[in-house]
Formats: C-alpha cells, sequence, structure tokens
C-alpha cells in the first residue's frame, strides 16, 4: 500500500502551466484596451498580482477586492492613468485565462500512475468558473475524486478548512496518509501544515525557499513525487500498468 493515499493537489504551476496561460490570457487583455502589452508590461502585471496573491495568504484581503484592484495597481505601477474600468479589464482578462488550459509536461501521466495508488482531489484558490473550465479542458478532472475550489467553498489556503472541507467529503479520517502537492509556499504549503497534513512543494524550478516554511518533502519532478508516495514495490511498476482513465478502454 502507498505511503500516501489521498494527494489534495494543488492546480496551477503544480499540475497546469499557469505561467504560460497567464501570459497568453493577460496578452488578449492588454491588447484589448488598448494597453502595453510587451514583456515588460507584462513582468510588471505579474509582480503586481503576485504581490496581490501574496496578502489572500495572508488574509490582508479577500477575493473579491483582488479582484477589483489588481489593473488598478497594474496602471498605477505602469504610470499610465486610471481609465475607471480597471474590473471591466479584469474580467476580460479571466474570461481569456479559461480558454488556457495548458498542462506542464507529463502531468497527465503523473495523474494516472498516482490514481492506481491513492485517491486524488484538486484544490485550488483560483477563480471558480475559469477554474473549473481549464479543469474539464485540460482533462485533468478525469483523474479527481473531487475538486474543491476555495470560491464554493468559501474558505482559502492556507485557511485549513478548505482542506477539511475536501477530506470529510472524500471520506478519509487518517489524516498520515494525506499529503498536500502543490508550488506554493505560502498558500499550499503553509496551507496544508495549518491541516496538521504531511506536504510537498513541487519546485519544477529548482527555486531557493526564500520563507521559514519548511515542507515535509520537496520534489522537482514527478517522478520525484512518486518516490514519496508510492512503497518501492509500487514504483517498480510506473509506467506498466493498465491505465484506468484512457476514453478508448
Amino acid at each position: 500500500m502507498a505511503r500516501y493515499t489521498c494527494l489534495l493537489l494543488d492546480v496551477d504551476n503544480t499540475l497546469l502551466d499557469f505561467d504560460a496561460a497567464e501570459r497568453q490570457a493577460l496578452t488578449e487583455a492588454l491588447a484589448r484596451y488598448d494597453l502595453p502589452h510587451d514583456a515588460a508590461a507584462c513582468d510588471t502585471y505579474h509582480e503586481v498580482n503576485r504581490r496581490l496573491w501574496a496578502q489572500l495568504a495572508k488574509g490582508e484581503l479577500n477575493k473579491s477586492k483582488l479582484f477589483a484592484v489588481r489593473f488598478q495597481r497594474f496602471l498605477q505601477a505602469m504610470g499610465l492613468p486610471d481609465t475607471g474600468n480597471s474590473r471591466e479589464i479584469n474580467d476580460y482578462y479571466e474570461d481569456c485565462l479559461s480558454h488556457h488550459a495548458d498542462l506542464i509536461p507529463g502531468a497527465l501521466q503523473a495523474l494516472e500512475e498516482l490514481g492506481e495508488v491513492a485517491t486524488l482531489a484538486a484544490v485550488s484558490n483560483g477563480a471558480a468558473k475559469v477554474q473549473q473550465a481549464r479543469i474539464a479542458a485540460s482533462g485533468i478532472g478525469a483523474y479527481m475524486d473531487g475538486v474543491y475550489i476555495s470560491e464554493k467553498v468559501g474558505a482559502a489556503k492556507p485557511q485549513p478548512r478548505l482542506y477539511e472541507v475536501a477530506l470529510r467529503d472524500l471520506g478519509v479520517t487518517d489524516k498520515s496518509r494525506v499529503l498536500v502537492v502543490g508550488d506554493d509556499l505560502l498558500a499550499d504549503i503553509k496551507g496544508g501544515q495549518n491541516a496538521g497534513l504531511a506536504t510537498c512543494w513541487v519546485n519544477f524550478a529548482g527555486e531557493a525557499n526564500p520563507t521559514p516554511l519548511q515542507p515535509t518533502y520537496t520534489v522537482r519532478s514527478y517522478e520525484e513525487l512518486y518516490r514519496v508516495v508510492m512503497e518501492p514495490e509500487e514504483f517498480t511498476m510506473v509506467g506498466i500498468r493498465n491505465p484506468r482513465h484512457r476514453n478508448d478502454l
């Protein structure tokens, strides 16, 4: 039996390539409103947005406020006049984002393998409409025993309630066999720790940890994640099992 029999998986930059989706959606939105949309503008937006999501993780603002102010803050950072329609720009951007479901290479295979040994559930802080569309379009939803989005649950990572709701709904009672997997230290790792769960930091880029948070595990590839989750005999079966989720079976 696997070391961990329930995985609570983040979506963006854990399974879906959010950075690629963000660049495409942002370029479309900024161009639509005749705003600068070169690399420098995208970098400025990314930094503004990153700071706001960090504030959300710390409980300093809610998601509605984040969506209301982030393009206003972007315009300020760019030295551009406030057009008065920053929420409209945000909503258009969110719509664009919902149409970009870029997978991280190997994500579906990883879910196929992990789903053979564990219950899988997606746990996301993203906007519900956007995440539901991207999860469906990417195909990752077929591997999930549950999808839990903060906007639907009424609690956002790192609040423990989002994980507690997921575990209750999944019927999981042994928290020692649950692993939280995600790329965001302040949301995923801190959230898992707040819920009393083991955590795995997905660090595909090999970045330094700038926080005092210490995840239970750190992995730089899906194969390393297999080794965390699976017993040695299960790991030897990777790549040779009969897939459960293929549509042609």
